[in-house]
């Protein structure tokens, strides 16, 4: 069950787990914040102890606020797009043909059909972006579900405001942010990782962070460099 702690401008979600410590976090993209405590602790308990912490949580906000973010894409002529870490200019064709996505050396040919506004160009461009997460997400997934011992049922591809990934436990499904296709290819299997490995322990417990350790040892140096890249200044529907 999660509860919520309001501290001014502050929101947290409260929750109690079966772990030793307690857990304060503040999230990437968007800065949402969650506290993680051992079973049983009260609601003023969990109050006091966010108190304790407001300076810190309001720190690494900031952080987040200030961190790179991409400007709003018109998908035209000259144009910075980013595939795996790295940066292409962007080429607009308009030809009468079904809409494609030509990849060269450091240029993204976008061909539309004449008239196609920028909403259109976008989702040409996200359908590319998906396309290409479709080819890398399953032999990732497969590699890792021999080393983990875990069965990924199955995975989803979609847009999120919050956060670069989900794991359902129970449908023994993930999620993956569409965002990731313009990260480093790197980060993406760090992310695929993270997920698969809530298949073993749902929650971020201690057990979490050893069985990460233990099968990927440099999730922290991941997570830190894939939280320190530029963030999408689209603004996403559901």
């Amino acid at each position: 069950m999660i509860e919520i702690i309001q501290l001014g401008d502050i929101v947290i979600a409260f929750s109690c787990k079966a772990v030793k410590n307690v857990h304060l976090s503040v999230h990437p993209p968007a800065g949402h914040v969650t506290l993680v405590a051992p079973n049983g602790t009260r609601l003023e308990v969990a109050r006091a102890y966010a108190i304790s912490k407001l300076g810190w949580v309001r720190q690494q906000q900031q952080k987040l606020s200030n961190q790179a973010r991409e400007t709003p894409r018109q998908f035209i002529e000259r144009e910075s797009h980013y595939l795996w870490g790295r940066r292409y200019l962007m080429t607009v064709q308009y030809l009468d043909a079904k809409p494609c996505i030509v990849l060269g050396h450091k240029q993204l040919t976008l061909c539309v059909r004449p008239g196609s506004d920028a909403l259109k160009r976008a989702q040409v461009l996200h359908n590319w972006h998906k396309s290409l997460l479709h080819r890398q997400v399953p032999p990732l997934i497969r590699k890792w579900e021999k080393k983990l011992g875990v069965t990924v049922t199955g995975y989803f591809l979609q847009r999120m405001k919050t956060k670069w990934g989900s794991c359902n436990h129970a449908a023994r499904h993930i999620r993956i942010n569409t965002e990731l296709v313009k990260k480093p290819k790197h980060l993406l299997e760090y992310l695929i990782v993270h997920e698969m490995v809530h298949l073993l322990e749902p929650s971020h417990s201690e057990r979490f962070a050893a069985l990460f350790g233990e099968h990927y040892p440099a999730w922290r140096e991941a997570r830190a460099e894939l939280n320190e890249l530029p963030l999408t200044a689209e603004s996403w529907g559901r």
